[in-house]
């Protein structure tokens, strides 16, 4: 993933969709009829490194299910939104909420519902494996795929995109 954060602000918010971004989008069932999903160790360790660093993070789900409530809970996220009907509408409220402009924001998603907020935030991020759609619009695509590393990546980049805009505001400051 090149540097798609070059020249924006600090990175104040990453909202992200849960199922094929931070898992690998398949569901295990038990006999019965328990659902699981998968979640990597390392995209939750780059999760909790952004947020302790002062980035907000917000989970927006469709899925009514509470696996994702609950990976959430977890990691101290700060906020999960589960069984949104209306992506937009909920990030929308969020950036409002907490006066973000649209460059201050990241959003991953990985299929068509998550288009609806592409023209909503500064830049628009998806996993390898995303649908060739949402691809071909991301103002980045990285090399892991869903669920297997790619937000891990994403943490990464927002993580030295901020130190490196903090660093060059302290130099300023000391000239």
């Amino acid at each position: 993933m090149r540097d798609v954060l070059a020249g924006r602000p600090r990175i104040e918010l990453l909202a992200t969709d849960v199922d094929g971004v931070l898992t690998d989008g398949g569901m295990y069932w038990s006999a019965d009829g328990q659902m699981l999903k998968r979640f990597d160790v390392k995209d939750g360790y780059g999760l909790a490194r952004l947020r302790d660093s002062g980035v907000r993070i917000v989970f927006i789900t469709t899925d009514t299910s509470e696996i994702g409530q609950v990976r959430g809970e977890r990691l101290r996220v700060t906020e999960v939104c589960v069984g949104v009907r209306d992506k937009r509408e909920c990030l929308q409220g969020m950036m409002e909420k907490w006066d973000l402009r649209p460059e201050q924001v990241v959003f991953v998603g990985d299929d068509l519902l998550d288009l609806a907020v592409r023209d909503l935030v500064g830049t628009f991020l998806a996993p390898a494996d995303a649908v060739d759609e949402v691809r071909a619009q991301a103002d980045g695509v990285t090399t892991a795929p869903g669920g297997r590393g790619a937000m891990r990546e994403i943490c990464d980049a927002i993580l030295k995109h901020n130190a490196a805009l903090d660093d060059s505001l302290a130099g300023d400051q000391s000239a």
